[in-house]
């Protein structure tokens, strides 16, 4: 395909986020051009070394990794996520090393010059906490108004959160920064958890794409964790794909029903930190406003994950 779309991936992994990655990659429509690393599921050091090894199992180590923020912009995060994603953030599947190093340029850098070299409009996701994407906007704000298309995933409308009774994680993970990100102006699409929560991805789908080759058989392997998890977390026979339905909708624009709504973020210190408020009365036309997916067809969104990482 010449018209594939410049695709940036700011990251954390993380079980979800390796999914993730794995479906730009095997997805046509998108040239990943770029992955940001950033605090989160886990260290920073370790989400670098993980996306590292993620994309040298897909046979793409020719992708530049760039680290980023390793804490929060003002709170430290209380706690990580190891009790999901495992100490070292990959459901205890440890992959091959990989023979790339780390893109010297602080991710905000490597960001920044691509944004301001591409021919294209650049799609972002930001699936891990939003910290680069808020430091891009205070450092290269003429960098950031290039991107073409924000996608986040983070927040809840309507479900309250997974790692507080308000707050989802991501956005927990650094409500300053979501707070700037969300605030901003650009063009958005936030994929929370009102969406991600019902999509499911179960045991007869992981054995498709086990069964497809090396690469689907270790995404399988990774994901095995993470059903225990959603077992007892979600009470869901299967995962929940958080992050990957992100990429879906950064790699197939319109795959969940959006509507434009003003959002703003609890960053005070009580019992609502990192909770997204998101104003359902009606559809903003504030230009700060987002738009907020609010439904999805689960099953096609879990055969389009399946299938391309079946190879299919």
């Amino acid at each position: 395909m010449t018209d594939r779309t410049p695709l940036v991936i700011d990251t954390d992994p993380g079980i979800d986020d390796a999914l993730a990655l794995l479906l730009a990659l095997a997805s046509p429509e998108v040239d990943l051009r770029l992955v940001t690393t950033v605090h989160g599921n886990v260290d920073l050091t370790q989400t670098t070394e993980n996306a590292l090894r993620v994309l040298h199992l897909a046979g793409r180590s020719d992708v530049p990794v760039a680290a980023g923020a390793r804490s929060p912009l003002v709170v430290p995060v209380p706690r990580r996520a190891g009790h999901v994603h495992g100490a070292a953030g990959l459901g205890g599947v440890e992959l091959p090393p990989s023979p790339a190093a780390v893109d010297p340029r602080p991710a905000v850098v490597a960001l920044a010059e691509l944004l301001m070299s591409s021919e294209q409009p650049v799609t972002v996701a930001a699936i891990g906490p939003w910290t680069n994407i808020a430091l891009l906007l205070a450092v290269y704000p003429d960098a950031a108004a290039r991107i073409g298309r924000l996608v986040l995933m983070g927040g809840s409308a309507t479900r309250g959160g997974n790692v507080t009774a308000a707050a989802e994680f991501n956005v927990w993970a650094d409500p300053e920064a979501a707070a700037v990100v969300l605030g901003a102006g650009l063009p958005t699409v936030l994929v929370g958890l009102d969406v991600t929560l019902p999509t499911v991805l179960g045991e007869a789908g992981i054995a498709r794409f086990a069964a497809a080759g090396p690469v689907g058989a270790q995404a399988a392997a990774i994901l095995r964790q993470y059903l225990d998890h959603a077992r007892d977390a979600y009470g869901t026979d299967g995962v929940v794909v958080h992050d990957a339905l992100a990429l879906t909708e950064a790699i197939a624009p319109g795959t969940l029903t959006t509507v434009r709504r003003d959002v703003v973020v609890d960053t005070g210190p009580g019992a609502g930190r990192g909770q997204t408020l998101v104003d359902r009365r009606a559809p903003s036309s504030s230009p700060s406003a987002v738009q907020v997916a609010e439904g999805v067809d689960s099953a096609a969104a879990v055969e389009f994950l399946v299938s391309r990482l079946a190879g299919g």
